[in-house]
């Protein structure tokens, strides 16, 4: 089985403005990765307590409590330090949703070298909603953008929140089309879309469900590949 490494924002505050991670895009993937037997650990650029958009467990936006329910449970109270963490001990890293992502994740050095090194070795990288922003800047090692030409998406100009956008750092859509080849597909009520094999991008918390699913899905599609090369392995060499 899989391990994934969730990363989230540690939060991000300007006067009244506050935001942070957005519970439906970690809790939604975790549930469906959790069920299908993979491990998820938790990291954030500070560590401990990360803070959550409040507005994310709010009736408006979690109306049955479903994910009040989980943040309240502590899933994530503690997470490791992006600088502590291990690159060799994880398959996948999901980067969580949330305004806050624009501005602590997105260039974040650590979290940039950890998925480099993911990605090289063949481990999936996943952003959701306002995560796909560390793609807008992350370069290989060939110093090119991960992303230049390929699909991606992320939440849209056409329904960022206008009370937010006076503190917003940019443009999370015209960042990602300067790059890439920004898909919104605004018609669907759900959208992830895989730039290549390594590489998927979410639109919006509605598509969190979504985004575990299709980790799941490659995950178990790679599992079965791991195994037919072991039995092909194994009798190959029982028969020389």
């Amino acid at each position: 089985m899989a391990r994934v490494l969730a990363v989230l924002s540690s939060g991000y505050e300007e006067k009244d403005y506050h935001t942070g991670w957005w519970a439906e895009e970690l809790f939604a993937p975790l549930q469906k990765l959790e069920d299908a037997g993979h491990t998820v650990d938790l990291a954030s650029p500070f560590g401990g307590k990360p803070e959550v958009d409040v507005r994310s467990i709010s009736e408006d936006f979690d109306p049955d409590g479903t994910y009040k329910k989980l943040y309240e449970s502590g899933r994530a109270d503690q997470t490791m330090k992006l600088e502590e963490v291990d690159a060799e001990n994880y398959d996948v890293i999901l980067v969580v949703g949330g305004h806050g992502a624009m501005f602590d994740l997105a260039k974040n050095v650590d979290l940039h070298a950890l998925m480099n090194k993911v990605y090289d070795n063949g481990g999936i990288l996943a952003a959701e909603c306002h995560g796909p922003s560390v793609f807008a800047f992350l370069k290989g090692p060939d110093d090119e953008l991960l992303i230049k030409g390929l699909d991606v998406t992320g939440y849209p100009d056409e329904i960022e929140p206008e009370e937010v956008l006076p503190f917003l750092p940019y443009s999370l859509e015209q960042e990602l089309r300067e790059v890439a080849n920004y898909i919104p597909e605004m018609d669907k009520k759900a959208y992830a879309v895989w730039a290549n094999d390594q590489i998927v991008t979410s639109r919006d918390p509605f598509s969190s469900e979504l985004m575990g699913d299709e980790l799941v899905k490659k995950l178990n599609k790679q599992t079965k590949k791991d195994c037919l090369k072991a039995v092909f392995f194994c009798l190959f060499y029982r028969d020389v």
